[in-house]
């Protein structure tokens, strides 16, 4: 049994609100885990956002067994999240399972370069407001015979694909990161630490907050964009 020794109580809860949203999304959620270290990186796949989220999570010690063994695996997020003991701070790494095709595809580690144009934390926020209410909106305008599955997911590809301030950052990557909990205030963290960035390495793009990242690329896969591991 391989144990995960979490850096506290405050990371345990955070990592289970984490696997809690995913499920919400996708009860048959799988996540990808890497660890080495005193770091964890968690990796989910919310399916209404075509986006990649990665959740790191600060361990006290990676495994029941010490600090020597690294890990690599894809599990149920919905058995990972059963197995956390928030008050002892620890949880258990269920079974691998045959991983989605997007657990073998993964941004690349490094190489990532810090973009300009993104607008602070509220502006962000309300941006996300605006395309819901917009979304709605528009949507509930339509006769019934216009409400069809093509017709609402063009109304949506557009209004989610319109970049926020002067980046390429899609709009469904800061939806994402709100509905996930990443677009919220940090505990004893200062106001500039709370900021999101954005960053950029080959067609990928990095939405960072203190609580974790969305990535999404800007184009089509190429062979110098792509980390398969």
């Amino acid at each position: 049994m391989t144990v995960l020794h979490l850096a506290d109580e405050g990371e345990a809860a955070d990592l289970a609100a984490f696997l809690s949203r995913l499920l919400h999304y996708d009860r048959g959620a799988a996540v990808r885990l890497q660890a080495a270290g005193t770091a964890l990186a968690v990796f989910g796949r919310p399916p209404s956002f075509e986006v990649l989220a990665i959740r790191a999570v600060r361990l006290a010690k990676p495994y029941e067994n010490g600090l020597d063994v690294t890990l690599d695996v894809t599990v149920s997020a919905g058995e990972l999240l059963e197995s956390i003991d928030e008050s002892a701070a620890t949880a258990v790494v269920p079974a691998a399972v045959t991983g989605p095709p997007w657990a073998g595809v993964l941004p690349p580690r490094g190489g990532w370069r810090r973009e300009t144009g993104l607008p602070a934390q509220e502006a962000v926020r309300a941006r996300v407001a605006e395309a819901v209410a917009e979304f709605r909106s528009r949507t509930g305008e339509l006769a019934p015979e216009q409400r069809t599955r093509a017709e609402l997911d063009r109304i949506g590809r557009e209004i989610w694909s319109r970049p926020i301030g002067d980046t390429a950052l899609p709009v469904r990557a800061a939806h994402a990161a709100q509905s996930l909990g990443f677009l919220r205030p940090a505990r004893g963290r200062t106001v500039e630490e709370m900021e999101p960035a954005l960053f950029s390495s080959g067609a990928w793009l990095r939405l960072r907050t203190p609580y974790g990242s969305i990535v999404v690329r800007r184009a089509g896969l190429g062979a110098l964009d792509v980390s398969v591991r």
